[in-house]
């Protein structure tokens, strides 16, 4: 039922998400589109629409496989240094390769984003208070380190604004040819599907997972990879959206369970909704000016994260 709910939010969102803009475009206008209106559906609108709903399905799983890998609600790629990490990546690119093409930027971003999150999971197996809210600082101390990184080249380097554009996720610029390497997440998305019985099983502990006969290590690897390609292809055609791979599977798993299989539609539902409304609010709220959706997602979404806290502490969890 909630599924359907969902599903239902999606389509309406999706349609309003297509007729706003400011350039007017209303439903009946579909039965005789001029030139003009069709090339800023098929342009901008649409493109906007499907890299929208890509990135909010990416980031919601992305936030769910680590959550479950760590085995710590508040653990995601914004508190895993992996955002952090694929920025660096996509800054070495530029100093190293100029001309770089966006495939390639994406390659070397994954491999900092693949080697920021693996250095991540090392770090928490080296500690031994594994509070709930303990590991999700370091993690976010990590990232800090990281970034400072980052900055400090990007300034010598004279490479300041281009980083900048990465450290704010923006949809106003998404158009056709600009977007369609977000495609590239999509069968790594299928792939974590295909894997979630194991990554749950991973989720309970090295030990129980080898008493199962699973290949605990082959799956934490298979997961990250998952979260490190994706995670790459959003920065890097998107930019950083905070809080969305982090809010989105707590409040799925308060209604429907820590089950990953079951999960993870809802997960990937609610995040493309969720960031659907955030990005419709951001157009509307100063029209015809546009808020950029890390800015309406980090308000609402930290707001969500405080509530999600005192929720676990009034729980005694």
């Amino acid at each position: 039922m909630k599924r359907r709910f969902l599903l239902l939010a999606l389509i309406i969102l999706s349609l309003a998400s297509i007729f706003i803009g400011v350039k007017d475009i209303t439903p009946l206008d579909l039965f005789h589109l001029s030139e003009d209106k069709a090339q800023i559906l098929l342009v901008s609108r649409l493109p906007r629409l499907i890299s929208i709903i890509i990135a909010g399905v990416s980031m919601s799983v992305c936030g769910l496989i680590m959550q479950q890998l760590s085995r710590n609600k508040f653990v995601s790629p914004t508190t895993a240094g992996t955002l952090d990490s694929a920025r660096l990546g996509i800054l070495v690119s530029l100093m190293a390769f100029a001309t770089a093409s966006p495939f390639l930027k994406m390659l070397v971003a994954f491999v900092f984003a693949l080697l920021g999150t693996f250095l991540f999971m090392k770090i928490l197996e080296r500690i031994k208070f594994r509070d709930t809210i303990f590991i999700p600082l370091v993690g976010l101390m990590f990232g800090n380190i990281i970034s400072s990184i980052s900055t400090f080249f990007a300034y010598k380097y004279d490479l300041i604004q281009n980083m900048s554009a990465w450290l704010q996720g923006d949809f106003s610029l998404i158009m056709k040819g600009r977007y369609e390497l977000l495609y590239v997440s999509i069968p790594f998305l299928v792939l974590a599907y295909l894997f979630a019985n194991k990554f749950t099983v991973a989720g309970m502990g090295e030990e129980f997972s080898k008493n199962l006969g699973l290949n605990y290590k082959q799956v934490v690897r298979i997961g990250l990879i998952i979260v490190a390609l994706v995670t790459s292809s959003v920065v890097l055609t998107v930019g950083t959206i905070p809080f969305l791979g982090l809010i989105i599977p707590n409040i799925v798993s308060i209604y429907q369970g820590d089950h990953l299989k079951k999960s993870l539609p809802h997960t990937a539902l609610l995040g493309a909704v969720f960031i659907l409304f955030c990005d419709i609010l951001g157009r509307i709220i100063l029209y015809p000016y546009e808020i950029s959706i890390s800015l309406t997602v980090g308000v609402i979404g930290s707001g969500i994260f405080v509530y999600l806290l005192m929720r676990r502490r009034a729980h005694g969890v």
